[in-house]
């Protein structure tokens, strides 16, 4: 099994699931008492956070790729960020270590064509929704038409991600804002809808939505089981 190296902590509310996810995963295909072997560097969230709503990209990449180096010098065998907007830097890390990253847009979107859809839209951050180191990513490598929300609406779903959801707060008003964005969204054609922020799927689950949800901390750490117990 290889040891699967983690940068955690944005936010740490995500990141225990991604930590669940894994032990249990590595359970449900080995059985007894078998867990995940696992390292996680975990970085402060306030500084992060203040730093992206600053565009000081250059710094943050720094913080970036001393929390992967921490893991590769700790003994891990491949990396993975624990959340999809800091995946902006994911050419940056990458290029900075000598073992390998599992991007989480990859993730997403394989299994996404493995479900026959190729019409998605895409609820994250700002930065997720409106630039295209994700959703650009998602069309170039793997053909899948994105649709993002409209601007207001895309207000709502990045202040619920800062104020509410990386601070713990999960609201019902929340929850219905999400779920009416995601139904004008369906209407607008999307055959899926990717949960492109690890803590949505906190909020938003299978039955607040028509069609599939796509939930990018689950299949990301599951991502991470597969290749961990891949030889």
């Amino acid at each position: 099994m290889k040891t699967i190296g983690m940068i955690g902590g944005m936010s740490w509310e995500s990141s225990i699931e991604y930590y669940r996810i894994i032990n249990q995963t590595v359970r449900a295909r080995l059985g007894g008492l078998h867990s995940a072997k696992s390292i996680m560097v975990s970085v402060e969230f306030a500084e992060i956070e203040a730093l992206q709503h600053q565009n000081q990209w250059d710094e943050l990449a720094t913080i970036m790729i001393d929390a992967a180096r921490s893991l590769e010098r700790g003994g891990a065998d491949f990396v993975i960020i624990c959340t999809n907007t800091m995946h902006k830097l994911y050419d940056d890390v990458q290029n900075a270590i000598d073992i390998p990253m599992l991007n989480i847009a990859d993730a997403t979107a394989a299994r996404i064509k493995a479900d026959g859809i190729d019409r998605v839209a895409l609820l994250g951050t700002r930065f997720t929704m409106e630039e295209d180191f994700y959703k650009g990513r998602l069309k170039n490598r793997f053909g899948l038409d994105v649709i993002i929300p409209a601007k207001d609406e895309m207000e709502i779903v990045h202040g619920v991600i800062y104020d509410e959801l990386c601070a713990g707060m999960i609201k019902p008003d929340s929850k219905q804002k999400y779920a009416a964005i995601i139904r004008r969204l369906i209407s607008t054609g999307a055959r899926g809808i990717i949960l492109g922020c690890t803590e949505i799927g906190l909020l938003v689950k299978p039955e607040d939505s028509s069609v599939p949800l796509f939930d990018t901390a689950e299949i990301h750490a599951q991502a991470a089981v597969r290749y961990a117990l891949t030889e």
